[in-house]
């Protein structure tokens, strides 16, 4: 024990927050901050260390914050757009305020580099700011009558008590992108964060509480996932739920969630085509495939997950990605400039190498990395392969993982028949020089979104989301408010 002890005393060291409390160790229910008889810890992946501990509450606190938060909605809703966008405002310029803090806490908990967290905790703020102003543009409509004595009007109203669930990989932005409009719309939230990742969340509560959010407004339980869940699909005072995480686990929920009827969300996973025609410029491609790729260690749900890369220009393609892959820098964040961080743990390193020895296996070549590096720390070199066979793991399933698999295609009609052969159909991108062939490649891929010559397409602005098997609605943009919010008529015989 006293080892451990010393090494969380060390990991909070190397933290050296100027706020020490917004590391909370602490779950926050109905205004409260609650512990727990049992305990969960929170490891950093890049070293190996416990950096803290959680309360693994369970079904008792889930039933609480859903009780707290049934009890505040109708008040918060009773506040005008305005009001509400106040408190978004302020807990937006407190995140800013924290910037710095914030980033270094989501770097130790998740792994990502330190750059990379900053930008995403710019990013989470940025969904408060949006939503802020948003949720006072909440119109509703007056309909000409179908009879001379009768008016009809449209209004839209808050959902009612809103349960969100959210994944390790970005703790801070999708949490936002869904409390952010749930709030502006007149809505109460209950979190369940991952317990890998859950103190990004529980500093976003402080601020929150500290920018005057009510209490029973957002509530953040933490702890297994299992107990907590089946509050969030059961209770029937929950009237939407929404969930961000894997397609197997979404598709369970929604089918609990069915059960009471509620209004669903889902932002599931991904098998992202990266598209590079014969007119693409080559080098502006390897930089978006770099930035789809491998950002946040390639654990992202639209990061590029399948390279199909047109005859031509194949090799040229495969040579550069490889020596620019080759160029990023693998370590700990919080010990300097890193362009690349740990995995999230060993079952993720695990998978990523499996892929790679799976495709090797079946003909594939490597061009560079694909090595699991010495321990502490999840670290795996970044990997690129050519010649990788369509039925490799790599192109069936979603890697996760700082790994690329190139896929030689003929022409621009096989590019989109294989982007297309997946159930999965969030994201895809395309690289090319020619005005019509983005048309018609944008209008051909089965995706929510297409990046065209970019290798990111998320901003608060505009819609996230995806089809067929990648979920259901949309976060973000005028289109995320309406996720929150019921739309009602009113017949209006005078």
């Amino acid at each position: 024990m006293t080892a451990d002890r010393d090494d969380t005393l060390t990991e909070r060291a190397r933290l050296a927050l100027a706020r020490p409390d917004l590391l909370r160790e602490r779950a926050y229910v109905d205004g409260a901050w609650l512990d727990g008889e049992a305990v969960i810890e929170v490891t950093n992946p890049a070293t190996g260390r416990v950096l803290g501990r959680i309360p693994d509450l369970g079904r008792e606190a889930a039933l609480a914050a859903v009780a707290a938060a049934d009890r505040a909605q109708a008040d918060w809703a009773r506040r005008t757009a305005k009001e509400r966008a106040t408190v978004l405002r302020r807990w937006f310029e407190l995140i800013n305020v924290h910037i710095d803090d914030l980033a270094r806490l989501m770097t130790a908990e998740q792994g990502k580099p330190l750059a990379e967290a900053r930008g995403e905790v710019a990013y989470a703020a940025a969904f408060l700011e949006w939503f802020a102003e948003e949720g006072r543009r909440a119109y509703g409509d007056l309909i000409p009558g179908h009879q001379g004595d009768k008016r009809l009007l449209v209004m839209k109203q808050a959902v009612g008590v809103v349960a969100a669930i959210t994944p390790w990989n970005f703790p801070a932005a999708m949490i936002t992108r869904k409390v952010g409009p749930a709030l502006a719309a007149g809505c109460t939230v209950v979190l369940k964060p991952s317990e890998l990742t859950p103190f990004s969340a529980l500093a976003l509560a402080a601020l929150g509480e500290e920018a005057g959010v009510p209490p029973g407004v957002f509530s953040v339980v933490t702890g297994r996932p299992g107990p907590i869940g089946e509050v969030m699909t059961d209770d029937p005072r929950v009237a939407k739920f929404t969930f961000t995480g894997s397609t197997g686990v979404g598709k369970l929920l929604a089918a609990r969630c069915m059960g009471t009827v509620k209004r669903v969300s889902l932002e599931l996973g991904g098998n992202a085509p990266f598209i590079v025609l014969d007119d693409a410029d080559l080098d502006a491609a390897v930089e978006g495939a770099i930035a789809s790729k491998f950002r946040n260690t390639g654990q992202t749900c639209v990061c590029a997950n399948r390279f199909l890369v047109h005859d031509r220009v194949y090799d040229a393609f495969a040579e550069r990605l490889a020596a620019r892959a080759a160029t990023l820098r693998i370590g700990d964040g919080l010990e300097g400039p890193t362009d690349q961080g740990p995995l999230i743990n060993a079952a993720a390193l695990a998978k990523a190498r499996g892929h790679v020895d799976d495709a090797l296996g079946l003909g594939a070549r490597l061009l560079t990395g694909g090595e699991v590096l010495p321990a502490p720390g999840a670290f795996f070199s970044p990997a690129v392969l050519r010649d990788v066979p369509a039925r490799a793991l790599l192109n069936r399933e979603e890697t996760f993982g700082p790994v690329a698999g190139l896929i030689r295609v003929a022409d621009e009609a096989e590019a989109v028949r294989v982007a297309n052969d997946t159930r999965a159909g969030l994201a895809a991108y395309v690289y090319t020089r020619d005005a019509s062939r983005c048309w018609r490649m944008a209008e051909g891929l089965r995706y929510g979104m297409v990046g065209l010559n970019t290798g990111l397409v998320s901003t608060e602005v505009a819609p996230f989301g995806g089809v067929k098997e990648s979920g259901l609605g949309r976060e973000g943009s005028r289109y995320g408010l309406d996720e929150y919010l019921d739309t009602k008529l009113i017949n209006w015989s005078v």
